[in-house]
Formats: C-alpha cells, sequence, structure tokens
C-alpha cells in the first residue's frame, strides 16, 4: 500500500491520483428512486469524480442512505455492478472521550465561539476532537453561514432554531454546503434526509480555493496535531509517519486568512497522553520534528487555542509568536518552551 497526499484538488482538470484511470471503484449508495438516480448517501466525498474516471464501478446498496440536494446522485447507467450491502456503513466503533478531553473541548470551542466568530460569519469546522464539536457552542450565535467539507454534529439543530441562516453568505447563500456528514446519529442524519437546505457537493468543488476565496467573514476552524513556536502546523502526520489524510484544511486556512473580515483558527489541546503510554507530551512543540509536514504554514495562521488562551499570530513578530504560544502551552511545559523561545528567537 502507498500514500497519495492531497490538498488540492482540482476540478477543471482530472487530479493526479487520476491520470491513469483507476481499474475498479467501490462505492455505497442508496437504492433508486422512480427516475433511476441512487444517493452517495451521507458523503458525497470524491465519488462523482471517479465514476466519472474509473473503468469498472460496483455499488453496494445501503437501503438506509439518506438521500440530499446538490450533487448528490449518480444514474443507474453510470454502474456497472450493484450487490446488496448487508452491514450498515459507519458503524466502526469509537472510544468515548475522557473527563480531560472532554473539558478541552469546552474550554477550547467556548473560547472560540465567544471570541472569534461574530453573527453573520460563514464558517467551516473540520473533523477532529475539538474543531468537529464547535456546533454545539454557537446556539447564542445569529445569521451564521456553513461552507465545508464535512458537516459537523449540531449543524442540523442550528439550522432548525435559526442560528444557521446562510442569508449573508457570498456563496450559496440560505444553504449549508459540505461533501460529506461525519459522526452523526441516525437521528440528526433523517432532519438532513431531502431538507433543501443541505446540499452535498464533490470534493473537488467544495475545496476549490477559488471559489473559497470569494466568501466573505470566512472562519475557517480546524484541529492541528502540534503547532510549533512560530506557528507552523502540523495535522496528519507524527514526523514522518502519516497519521490522517490532509483533507481541506490547507485549503480552507488559506481562504480563511485571505477572506475579507474572515479569520483562520488552529485548535489544538494543549497537551495528551499517548495511547499505550503514561506520559504527558505538549502539543505546542519548539521546533517540528525532522519529516513532519507542515499542513498550514505559518504565514496563513491567524489564531491558534488551547483550553489555556487564544495566541493571536496574525502580524506578529518571530518573538512575539514564540512568547503568545507559550503562554497557552500546558503549564507543565511552558518553562522549557519559554527557554527554547530564547535560545532559538530571543523571546
Amino acid at each position: 500500500m502507498d500514500y497519495l497526499p492531497i490538498g488540492l484538488w482540482r476540478s477543471y482538470e482530472p487530479p493526479a491520483g487520476l491520470t491513469a484511470k483507476p481499474d475498479v471503484f467501490l462505492v455505497p449508495v442508496s437504492p433508486p428512486n422512480a427516475n433511476g438516480y441512487c444517493s452517495f448517501g451521507p458523503g458525497v466525498w470524491l465519488s462523482p469524480t471517479y465514476v466519472r474516471n474509473s473503468k469498472l464501478v460496483i455499488a453496494e446498496v445501503q437501503e438506509d442512505f439518506i438521500r440530499t440536494f446538490g450533487e448528490n446522485y449518480v444514474h443507474v447507467d453510470e454502474i456497472d455492478f450493484f450487490v446488496e450491502g448487508d452491514v450498515p456503513t459507519g458503524t466502526a466503533p469509537t472510544d468515548a472521550p475522557s473527563d480531560e478531553e472532554v473539558a478541552q473541548v469546552e474550554a477550547i470551542c467556548t473560547q472560540v465561539a465567544v471570541e472569534l466568530v461574530n453573527d453573520g460569519d460563514t464558517l467551516q469546522m473540520g473533523v477532529g476532537t475539538v474543531s468537529a464539536s464547535l456546533g454545539s457552542f454557537l446556539d447564542f450565535r445569529n445569521d451564521l453561514g456553513i461552507q465545508t467539507e464535512l458537516i459537523t454534529g449540531g449543524i442540523a439543530d442550528l439550522v432548525k432554531s435559526g442560528v444557521v441562516t446562510g442569508r449573508r453568505k457570498s456563496l450559496h447563500p440560505g444553504k449549508v454546503v459540505g461533501s460529506a456528514l461525519v459522526a452523526l446519529d441516525r437521528a440528526e442524519m433523517m432532519k438532513i434526509h431531502e431538507n433543501p437546505v443541505f446540499e452535498l457537493y464533490d470534493f473537488a468543488y467544495t475545496d476549490d480555493l477559488r471559489r473559497l476565496i470569494q466568501q466573505d467573514n470566512f472562519i475557517a476552524v480546524n484541529n492541528a496535531l502540534v503547532v510549533d513556536l512560530t506557528g507552523q502546523v502540523s495535522a496528519e502526520a507524527f514526523d514522518h509517519r502519516p497519521y490522517t489524510g490532509v483533507g481541506g484544511q490547507t485549503v480552507f486556512m488559506i481562504a480563511g486568512a485571505y477572506s475579507p473580515g474572515g479569520k483562520s483558527v488552529s485548535v489544538v489541546p494543549s497537551s495528551s497522553i499517548p495511547s499505550g503510554s503514561s506520559d504527558r507530551v505538549s502539543r505546542i512543540v519548539d521546533t517540528l520534528a525532522p519529516g513532519t509536514p507542515v499542513t498550514v504554514p505559518r504565514t496563513y495562521v491567524d489564531y491558534v487555542v488551547t483550553e489555556f488562551g487564544i495566541a493571536k499570530l496574525q502580524g506578529a513578530t518571530l518573538k512575539e509568536r514564540a512568547r503568545a504560544l507559550c503562554d497557552i502551552a500546558h503549564p507543565d511545559f511552558r518553562d522549557g518552551l519559554l527557554e527554547r523561545a530564547r535560545e532559538l528567537y530571543g523571546a
């Protein structure tokens, strides 16, 4: 197996990974409707692109798949074979968060919702323990919009309550736009089923930078794995070892930084205890380990938020960045980070 990192997917030409057409594309779909159209259910992802570019398309029918508006459809004529799905998708078990993780999420999301999000803003929230939880902390806001890749929990309730209206969106006004629904239970998905407010599109459409930079007051909020003292963010690997995909984080953070009235926000717990270890590690580090990819360059990170505060990096010198990030690091690591900040940057 090999890994193809993709952060910018061009909608106007086949991407590098598809210059040679895949032999087979396996995709889950809903049963066809009366007009012969199947839905990709809760996730369009790259399915329309792969359907067009693959030599053979095999579809697994999931009877409980929802239907949405947007580009969430494929005609039976585009599918070569159908098989029945006997195991529901999205059923992989997940570990319950610890009390510390719950407290970190509450502290970080509250700060972002109160200090960095304004009424009328349009938001993108990435997948991850912290950023994906932000929707549950926005119920006091007004006239928010959603233009994202992944639609996370709580958004359907915000639409129902009138918090998310999309009235001030530059793109798709009045609509919640994404490519997939992530970590939603059945009840929440049914609120989105055939709801005309929600539109799902191919990843190549939702993550097109040329389109996203047209959105005013665009707030991009994404998880980081580690952040160094200058504000460089890695959200995809620990040193050279891939941990997760790039997804649209780079594109959305650049869009947030460029947007008039917008912000790019990295959220990260100040520390964690890795699985199988008893030793706490800092998520704010002096320098990134050799081989660590930079998911978001420091020039496109406006704010970094931990449970201990908000570091504003926009317009800050290296010394100022290092000091601000030390201030929001876990107390157990602050002295060591301050010493390194003085050695590296004279902070």
